[in-house]
């Protein structure tokens, strides 16, 4: 970014560094249509369980007209359980594939025992979580999709002392309901997204949950931070 702000910069008129300054205000909830800015402050606004931190994080700005992210890593003490981004897009005109004006966006990544990742189940098991959490908090959506990515690494030569070592990843998107104003209850999805990066990192349910949600039984220690 740092080039391309400077080549901006280079320009005769001097709007590239307007053109810059606008596309950040797009990205960062600052401004936008009411439901967009009405949808970013109802994220920065949530009261979250203290065992996930969140604080924002630059946004793509080639998916939509306009975007907020958010990154969140859940920590027991001075450990990392897992992590995650969370990404909310907006098209004022709608969007076919969305079929609404809302998408969200999720990755969240763990590490898991290797005899665990290699449970053929452990997919679908994923996948559930993340349906399940959204079921479990009462919400509606639509056209969901995603993939569910098993890494396994082995170390040699002068690594070779290290562990074998296996991650999950999940990559989602889901197009929330939108409710009054055209406003989609991003603060309930939000909180979602964090039961299913708790749920991941194997901690236990904040609250009432689904019972047709396998919890991880096993998974990694957990990484020094």
């Amino acid at each position: 970014m740092a080039a391309a702000h400077g080549r901006m910069s280079d320009s005769a008129d001097g709007m590239g560094d307007v053109k810059d300054t606008e596309d950040a205000d797009r990205h960062s909830g600052t401004s936008g249509p009411p439901a967009f800015r009405a949808a970013v402050e109802a994220l920065r606004s949530s009261r979250l369980r203290p065992q996930v931190e969140v604080e924002p994080t630059p946004a793509p700005q080639r998916l939509a007209p306009y975007a907020y992210a958010l990154e969140a890593v859940v920590v027991d003490g001075e450990q990392e359980l897992a992590d995650g981004r969370l990404v909310l897009l907006h098209d004022p005109a709608g969007h076919e594939a969305w079929r609404g004006t809302f998408r969200l966006v999720t990755l969240v990544r763990a590490e898991l025992e290797p005899e665990m990742a290699a449970d053929p189940l452990l997919p679908e098991v994923c996948w559930s979580w993340l349906t399940g959490a959204l079921q479990a908090r009462g919400l509606g959506y639509g056209e969901p999709s995603g993939t569910i990515t098993r890494a396994g690494s082995h170390y040699f030569g002068g690594l070779a002392e290290r562990p074998a070592a296996s991650q999950i990843e999940i990559r989602a998107s889901w197009t929330p309901r939108e409710g009054l104003a055209g406003v989609p209850d991003t603060a309930a999805h939000l909180l979602a997204w964090c039961d299913l990066l708790a749920q991941v990192a194997g901690l236990p349910p904040a609250g009432p949950g689904d019972a047709s949600v396998v919890t991880l039984p096993q998974r990694r220690g957990p990484q020094s931070r």
